[in-house]
């Protein structure tokens, strides 16, 4: 069938996709747009495993102060190159998860990052507000890991659920843009301030 040069550039507009990988998809998908759609996804992400081990150490630094300046956050989000560090994207990506960190305020940036003995002990807490229910072993085990991918969750930038979008989780945010820039991303670090912490 004929894909017109109108589908490619709905397809482009909708995905940020190239030109030329709109057409392909809507070929491959039989004219099917939301198909087209799927298939551009499902390559945007394989491109963004094979980026995932390249070096990031260009970049920006990010910083959101919160209306009302009782809260505030800075941000270092790595990728490959200067250029990419400069595109809309990228400084749109810096931006929102400046935003994300304000208003989930998350511990760490990824689940590695926390401490084996937090993760522990966090067990163990959930493990003895489960052992009252009088459920057996295997059931508690299978509580306990609930509930610490429920921290998990919480604590961890690329875990928690997108503010904008909670059918995605930050990670998947991220994955999209380095499928749509071609350059691997790195959130490297981030803190968060808020007025009168740690004061009392």
């Amino acid at each position: 069938m004929e894909i017109t040069p109108k589908a490619v550039m709905e397809l482009r507009e909708k995905t940020g996709a190239g030109m030329m990988d709109c057409k392909r998809a809507l070929q491959d998908a039989g004219g099917d747009f939301q198909k087209a759609i799927t298939i551009l996804r499902e390559k945007g992400l394989s491109q963004a495993a094979k980026r995932a081990g390249k070096e990031a150490k260009e970049g920006s630094i990010f910083s959101y102060i919160h209306p009302g300046a009782k809260i505030g956050v800075i941000l270092e989000l790595n990728c490959e190159t200067d250029f990419v560090a400069r595109t809309a994207d990228f400084q749109t990506l810096g931006k929102e998860l400046t935003m994300q960190i304000a208003a989930a305020s998350p511990l760490v940036v990824h689940r590695d990052n926390i401490p084996a003995d937090v993760v522990a002990r966090e067990k163990e807490i959930y493990a003895k507000q489960a052992e009252g229910s009088g459920k057996p072993a295997n059931v508690i085990d299978k509580i306990v890991e609930g509930k610490l991918e429920k921290f998990y969750h919480e604590a961890c930038l690329l875990d928690q659920p997108y503010i904008k979008n909670d059918e995605e989780t930050v990670a998947q945010i991220v994955t999209a843009t380095i499928a749509k820039l071609g350059e691997n991303i790195i959130v490297r670090r981030f803190t968060r301030f808020q007025l009168g912490e740690d004061l009392s």
